[in-house]
C-alpha cells in the first residue's frame, strides 16, 4: 500500500517515543495508515511507501538502534521516500541547537547510502530521576535541572506536512 507509512522509534526514556506517536497521529490525520514501531522490532519495510524515524542524540552519540535499522534495512531504504527526526538539545541556546544538529549530520554520514528528503531536530526532554546505569556515575548529571523543550504544535506541523515533504501526499 502506497498510503501506508512507517514511524519507527528508538527510545531511552519514553522521550521520543512519544514525539513519535504525535508525528504518526498527523499523519493519520492526513489519512495515512500508520504503524508505529520500534526501530529494534521492524523486521521488513515492503508494503511501505515511506519512513519515518526518530532517536534521541544523547552524550554525542545516535540510539544505537538508529544505526542497526539503517544497517538492516539498507537496500529498501535506498528506494523508499524516508524523513528522519532527533531529539537532542535540553539546553534551549543556539549552541546547543547548532551542536546537535551536526551531531545528527555527522551520524547521518556514516551511512552515506542513505539519503533522508527530511531531517529535523526537536528540542529533548530531560529528567534527572530517570537516570539509571553509568548515567548516574556522571559527575553533576543528577544536578542539572529537568526539562523539556519539545515544542507540540512544532512536531504536529512538521509531521502534518511529510507527505508532501515525502512526496507521497497523493497516495493516500
Amino acid at each position: 500500500m502506497v498510503g501506508r507509512v512507517l514511524v519507527a522509534h528508538a527510545t531511552r526514556y519514553g522521550s521520543t517515543q512519544e514525539v513519535a506517536r504525535a508525528v504518526a497521529d498527523a499523519l493519520t490525520e492526513r489519512g495515512f495508515e500508520v504503524d508505529l514501531l520500534e526501530l529494534k522490532t521492524v523486521k521488513d519495510l515492503s508494503g511501505y511507501g515511506a519512513v519515518v524515524m526518530g532517536a534521541p542524540l544523547q552524550m554525542f552519540r545516535w540510539h544505537k538502534d538508529a544505526h542497526a535499522f539503517l544497517k538492516r534495512h539498507r537496500k529498501a531504504l535506498t528506494t523508499l521516500p524516508a524523513a528522519v527526526f532527533a531529539l537532542g538539545p535540553i539546553e534551549d541556546t543556539q549552541k546547543d541547537w547548532e551542536g546537535v544538529r551536526a551531531q545528527l549530520e555527522k551520524e547521518l554520514a556514516k551511512a552515506p547510502w542513505f539519503s533522508p528528503v527530511e531531517r529535523r531536530v526537536f528540542g529533548g526532554r530531560f529528567d534527572p530521576s530517570m537516570l539509571g546505569g553509568t548515567w548516574k556515575l556522571l559527575p553533576g548529571v543528577k544536578k542539572l535541572p529537568a526539562g523539556d523543550l519539545r515544542d507540540w504544535g512544532d512536531i504536529a506541523a512538521w509531521g502534518g506536512g511529510l507527505p508532501e515533504t515525502l512526496g507521497i501526499a497523493d497516495r493516500v
